[in-house]
């Protein structure tokens, strides 16, 4: 089982959650007209943070792996590295810490963050130098639970 985050460059998404969670599902069929294995083809502030990220959490796969790392400590991550975009799959067992370093990291970079991991797909956003939660999926009220057992619109 892999933990998955997403950073992405906030003025390429949409603001609203079905319209971003559309955006990622686009993302994610890897259509683009490129490998997903080349920082370089990312923007500026997405290479930083993939350089920054690569010190604790290097990369597994080539040509983009740093072969002077340890392999069997969990840390090795799988990115696939978009234009505006990176999704990176970690061990399970280092979700804690990928997830406070991934975060720390966007903030620095002024990106914007997705949990797809996590069940309220939370979206992050930087606002004045911090990350601030944009939008997620909303718990269901009373009376939305109340019509959706009752099968009503």
């Amino acid at each position: 089982m892999s933990y998955d985050l997403m950073v992405f460059e906030p003025e390429a998404v949409p603001t609203g959650h079905d319209e971003f969670l559309e955006w990622y599902s686009r993302q994610t069929k890897w259509n683009e007209d490129h490998g997903y294995d080349d920082p370089a083809i990312a923007s500026p502030h997405l290479q930083a943070w993939f350089k920054d990220m690569a010190q604790s959490f290097p990369p597994m796969n080539r040509p983009i792996s740093l072969d002077d790392r340890p392999r069997d400590d969990g840390s090795s991550t799988d990115y696939a590295i978009g234009r505006d975009f990176i999704f990176a799959s970690f061990s399970y067992s280092k979700s804690e810490a990928a997830y406070m370093t991934v975060a720390r990291l966007a903030e620095k970079h002024q990106l914007g963050l997705f949990n797809a991991s996590s069940t309220g797909e939370e979206v992050w956003l930087p606002a004045g130098g911090r990350m601030a939660l944009a939008h997620d999926k909303e718990p269901p009220t009373i009376a939305g639970r109340i019509k959706s057992f009752l099968n009503f619109d």
